[in-house]
């Protein structure tokens, strides 16, 4: 991590190689001459000092040449005024190389200078850094401590005002196991009813029907023997409420503690809020060592563990007697489950197999629609052919005189409009039997559809109203009084 505010390292921290060569090679004369031919130059680029110098041509001028005149045509620059010149190539290049070296050198020494002092800016950067990390990573152990003792705390609490609540409604509880013994007495009464409802042959004395007299009975001796007992359970709970007050105490202290030190781990340097306090580190007001603060928040979850066992087993006591009512309402509640699940099953099963019937009548009698409209086509498509051949018969009667000879086509024609008369008859013939079949097809269908209907109107009784209303029979939790 670079330092904040602290110079980039330049990634020319070492002097660069000289290179051999900085310019292009230099061009030879002739290589200038092919490169740039000569040309004449207007009047304006003509000066007194500049040599009138001509050079041999060897073919003839071109015409537009011919007609300048000699103070009119520049000649071109020859070989020996390139080569006067007060220094060589060799001097240029040498001054180049020379400056490029100081220049490389001098630059060479900033950069070490710039590479030490972001070196020695790093390293001090790294071990503030370094202790910084240290005292953040010891509030975070203490915070993590502190967590760990109040997520106990908040357990044991917890567990103590659910014990505490318990144990000050068990007497209610014995009143509320009373009350909800109601509801599943009138939704066996209501099962009874709608049992009667049934249709047809279906209005049977199954073992549904049976199963449900016998639960009527349950519950109204249950309500007898729940209603004997309404008695007990009264002291444990102040011990059990001054304990619950020291794990609360205790647990808001923590609370404050890990909200201080979780802020102060939290703090950057880039934090708000933060500021110089001189001498605060000779400032001790501490009172306890980790040692003894552990075992003080110990003790406080130890004693609230033993008040809350002792309440637990004095409210067992008292749970004994709601279980053995409650097994016997279960159980035949289970019981006459059973009975509609077993019930319900054979219905559908009826009820399925008269759906499966059905709806191979219904794809019988669509294939058997699609024939009967195959047939009619099929009837329909037979009359072009039969136009073609009587039209045929038809034009060869108007042949003249010994033209009317009965040869191979006219008997051809003749059978032809036979076979399709014949074969128009036994399409109709066909037609009509399928619409027979399919008459007896709709009356079946119809009687399919009756017998599902009393199927559904059964089955809709045990499976949609009774067992939804035995889906609000009291659970377990109900019949021991919690809810």
């Amino acid at each position: 991590m670079e330092l904040l505010g602290s110079p980039l390292r330049t990634p020319y921290t070492q002097p660069r190689s000289t290179p051999t060569k900085f310019l292009p090679p230099i061009p030879t004369a002739s290589s200038l001459q092919n490169r740039f031919p000569p040309s004449p130059l207007p009047n304006s680029f003509s000066s007194p000092w500049m040599p009138r110098v001509t050079k041999p041509t060897l073919g003839p001028a071109p015409r537009s040449s011919q007609r300048l005149t000699p103070r009119e045509a520049l000649p071109p620059i020859s070989h020996q005024t390139a080569l006067s010149t007060r220094y060589t190539p060799g001097d240029w290049y040498r001054s180049n190389l020379s400056n490029y070296k100081r220049s490389e050198t001098a630059r060479h020494t900033a950069e070490c200078l710039t590479a030490d002092s972001s070196r020695l800016i790093q390293d001090k950067y790294q071990q503030t850094r370094k202790t910084q990390a240290e005292s953040t990573k010891n509030l975070g152990q203490r915070v993590n401590d502190i967590m760990f003792w109040k997520s106990e705390l908040r357990c044991e609490h917890d567990k103590m005002v659910e014990e505490t609540n318990a144990l000050t409604g068990m007497k209610e509880r014995l009143e509320r196991a009373l009350a909800n013994t109601e509801a599943p007495l009138q939704v066996t009464q209501e099962c009874l009813l709608l049992q009667e409802k049934r249709m047809g042959i279906d209005l049977v004395c199954d073992d549904v029907e049976k199963q449900l007299f016998v639960e009527l009975d349950i519950i109204r001796s249950c309500q007898e023997r729940m209603s004997r007992h309404l008695e007990q359970a009264e002291a444990q709970l102040a011990s059990n409420t001054l304990a619950q007050h020291d794990v609360e105490r205790d647990l808001a202290n923590k609370q404050a503690a890990h909200r201080i030190d979780e802020q102060c781990q939290q703090l950057r340097n880039t934090s708000t809020g933060i500021s110089y306090f001189r001498g605060v580190e000779r400032v001790d007001a501490t009172i306890s060592v980790p040692e003894s603060w552990a075992n003080f928040t110990d003790k406080n979850i130890l004693r609230s563990q033993s008040e809350r066992a002792a309440s637990a087993k004095l409210r067992d006591s008292i749970e004994n007697l709601l279980v053995l009512t409650d097994k016997q309402m279960q159980h035949q509640f289970n019981c006459v489950n059973l009975a509609f699940t077993q019930r319900i099953a054979e219905m559908a099963d009826a009820k399925r197999k008269i759906q499966a019937q059905l709806s191979k009548t219904l794809q019988e009698m669509f294939h058997l629609e699609r024939s009967i409209e195959a047939i009619q086509k099929a009837i329909r498509d037979k009359g072009f052919p039969l136009k073609v051949a009587q039209t045929r018969l038809d034009k060869r009667i108007r042949r003249p005189k010994m033209e009317l000879c009965r040869d191979p086509a006219q008997l051809r024609l003749v059978s032809e409009v036979c076979e399709i008369n014949e074969t128009i008859q036994s399409l109709q013939q066909r037609l009509r039997d399928s619409e027979d079949v399919l008459q007896r097809l709709v009356h079946n269908k119809s009687a399919l559809e009756h017998e599902l209907v009393v199927k559904s109107t059964s089955l809709f009784i045990d499976q949609e109203k009774c067992l939804a209303m035995r889906k609000t029979f009291p659970s377990t939790g109900r019949l021991l009084g919690y809810v």
